[in-house]
C-alpha cells in the first residue's frame, strides 16, 4: 500500500515550492496529525479549499477510535457505533444520508439519563430472575427524582462535587428516596448506565458540568454497517501516511516542522493536531516551543474516561429479543449490560460494555480471560447460555494510540476547558471530540471540530499571505513540482 511505504531518505524534507521558488506561486500546505474522524474531516475540508494536505496517522489503519472489525465475516464496531442525534441538525447526517447507510434507532429520545434510553430491555438479578418491568419503570422514575434533587444540591453549593457525593447528600436529606433490596439494585443499575455515558465512575464526574453538553434531537441510531464507510468516504483522495507516529512538533512563524518516530521530517505552513486527549496527556509528542500554560492546563484538567467492548459471537440466538440485557447488583460496579446486535443487525452477537473502574480492571486481563468474564456475567442471567464461537476485546485505555475512550468533565474543573483546548496556538490548530464544548465524546463532535479547525487554519494562512489566488492549486504540468511533503495520492 502506497501510504505505508518507507520514505526515501533523500525526500525527507519536502516544501511545496514551484519551479522558481516564489512563495506566491505555491499552494499553502498543512500537516494533519491523527487519522480519526476529526483529522480526516479537517484534511477533507482543507484539500477541498485547495490546500496541499498530508495526514500522519500512528496506526496501521484509519479511523482512530472508530474501528470497524470484519473478522466475524460482517462489520462490528469496537469503538464508536452510535450517531447521537438522528436529525438534520447533526453535521454528519448529510454524509451518512448520501451514503444510504442504515441506522437502527435505539431511542427516540435525546436524554443522557439512561444512555440510549433502553426502550427495549430486560433486567435480571444475579440468580437469573428477570426483574418485573413495573419495578424497573418505577425505579427509573425515582432515579429522575433523585437527579432533580441533586440539581438542588448543585444550586446550593458554590463548590463543585462529584455526582456520587451529591447523591449521598440527597439520600441524607430525603430518606424516603432510599431503596432496599431488588429496587436498590435496579437503582444502582441506572447509575451504572449513567456512568457508562461518561465512561467514568460517579465519584469522578462533575456535578456542575455533567449535563452541560448539547444533546441533538432525534434520539440515538446504531450504525448497522459500522462507521468505517463514513471514514473511507471522507478520506478518499487524501494523502495519508499510516504507521507514522509523530514525536515532535516545532512551530515557527513561517511554518511547522513535524518529526515522526523513524526520523522522517515533514514541513508545512501549519498543522492540525487531531490526536486523542489521552495522547496529549501522556506528552508523547514534544512541542517546541512548549505549549502555553493555559493550553497545558486544559490538557491536564480534562478527564478521559474508559469504556470498552467485549464482543461475543454465538452460533445461535438464545436470549430475549430486546435491545439490552442488564445485570443488577448491590453496587454500580457490580452492574453491567449487554447490547443485543441481533435485534439491530440480524447477527447473533452480544456486546458487553464495561466502563470506568470495571473497564480498567478488565483491561488487566488477557483477551481470553476478558471474554470469559463477560460470558460468566451472561451465564449469571441466562444459565443455559451457549459458549461464544468468536470474540473481540477492545483496550482503549492501554492502546498507546488513544490512552482512553472519550472526554468528560472532572470535579472542580470548568466546562470551558474544551474550548481552551480547541483554541489555536500560532499555526497549530486543535481538533477532536475533546475540543468540542457542545458535543464532547461524540463522533459528530469530532467531525465538527475538524471542520472548525480547517476553517481557522484556512483563514489564518490566508491572513498571513494575503493572497486569494494562493487557493488556486498549481495544475497541469507544474503539478508534479508542487507536491508538498513529496507524498503521492493513494
Amino acid at each position: 500500500m502506497e501510504s505505508q511505504r518507507r520514505s526515501n531518505p533523500q525526500l525527507r524534507r519536502g516544501i511545496c515550492y514551484a519551479n522558481d521558488g516564489k512563495q506566491q506561486e505555491r499552494s499553502p500546505s498543512v500537516i494533519v496529525i491523527g487519522g480519526g474522524m476529526a483529522g480526516i474531516a479537517a484534511a477533507r475540508a482543507l484539500q477541498d479549499a485547495s490546500f496541499q494536505v498530508v495526514i500522519l496517522e500512528s496506526r496501521k489503519r484509519l479511523g482512530g477510535r472508530i474501528h470497524t472489525d470484519y473478522s466475524f465475516g460482517f462489520p462490528v464496531d469496537l469503538g464508536a457505533s452510535w450517531l447521537h442525534g438522528v436529525c438534520k441538525e447533526n453535521p454528519l447526517a448529510p454524509v451518512i444520508g448520501k451514503l444510504g447507510l442504515p441506522l437502527y434507532r435505539t431511542s427516540w429520545d435525546n436524554s443522557v439519563l439512561y444512555d440510549h434510553d433502553l426502550e427495549s430491555y430486560a433486567l435480571f438479578d444475579t440468580d437469573g430472575n428477570q426483574v418485573p418491568q413495573e419495578l424497573v419503570t418505577k425505579v427509573g422514575e425515582q432515579f429522575e427524582i433523585v437527579l432533580k434533587e441533586a440539581n438542588k444540591v448543585r444550586q446550593e453549593f458554590s463548590e463543585d462535587m462529584s455526582i456520587s457525593r451529591a447523591l449521598s447528600i440527597v439520600f441524607e436529606r430525603r430518606p424516603d428516596l432510599r431503596l432496599e433490596g431488588l429496587a436498590h439494585k435496579v437503582l444502582q443499575w441506572y447509575l451504572c448506565r449513567m456512568e457508562g455515558w461518561f465512561a467514568a465512575d460517579a465519584d469522578t464526574i462533575s456535578l456542575k458540568s455533567w449535563d452541560q453538553e448539547e444533546l441533538l434531537p432525534g434520539g440515538h441510531g446504531l450504525m448497522v454497517r459500522g462507521y468505517l464507510p463514513v471514514i473511507n468516504t471522507l478520506a478518499k483522495g487524501l494523502d495519508i501516511r499510516l504507521g507514522h507516529r509523530v514525536t515532535k512538533i516545532v512551530r515557527r512563524y513561517n511554518g511547522v516542522k513535524v518529526t515522526v518516530e523513524n526520523g522522517t521530517i515533514f514541513v508545512a505552513d501549519a498543522a492540525v493536531i487531531a490526536v486523542p486527549l489521552g495522547v496529549l496527556k501522556a506528552k508523547s509528542i514534544k512541542f517546541e516551543p512548549k505549549l502555553p500554560d493555559w493550553k497545558e492546563a486544559a490538557i491536564a484538567d480534562l478527564g478521559v474516561g474508559i469504556e470498552n467492548k467485549i464482543i461475543l459471537h454465538f452460533e445461535n440466538v438464545f436470549w430475549p429479543n430486546v435491545e439490552f440485557l442488564g445485570v443488577v447488583a448491590e453496587t454500580s460496579y457490580g452492574c453491567s449490560y449487554f447490547l443485543n446486535l441481533h435485534k439491530a443487525t440480524g447477527r447473533p452477537v452480544l456486546v458487553y460494555m464495561p466502563a470506568g473502574q470495571l473497564a480498567k480492571d478488565i483491561e488487566k486481563m488477557s483477551n481470553e480471560a476478558a471474554a470469559n468474564f463477560a460470558f460468566t456475567q451472561l451465564k449469571r442471567i441466562l444459565p443455559d447460555a451457549s459458549s461464544p464461537i468468536q470474540y473481540l476485546v477492545s483496550r482503549w485505555a492501554s492502546d498507546v494510540n488513544s490512552l482512553g475512550s472519550y472526554t468528560y468533565d472532572t470535579v472542580g474543573k470548568p466546562h470551558d476547558l474544551y474550548e481552551k483546548l480547541r483554541i489555536p496556538v500560532d499555526n497549530l490548530f486543535f481538533a477532536g471530540e475533546a475540543t468540542s464544548m457542545s458535543y464532547p465524546g461524540s463522533v459528530h463532535g469530532a467531525f465538527s471540530t475538524g471542520i472548525m479547525a480547517a476553517e481557522d487554519c484556512r483563514m489564518r494562512v490566508l491572513e498571513r499571505y494575503g493572497e486569494w489566488d494562493l487557493f488556486q492549486p498549481v495544475m497541469g504540468e507544474e503539478a508534479s513540482v508542487c507536491v508538498p511533503l513529496l507524498i503521492s495520492r493513494l
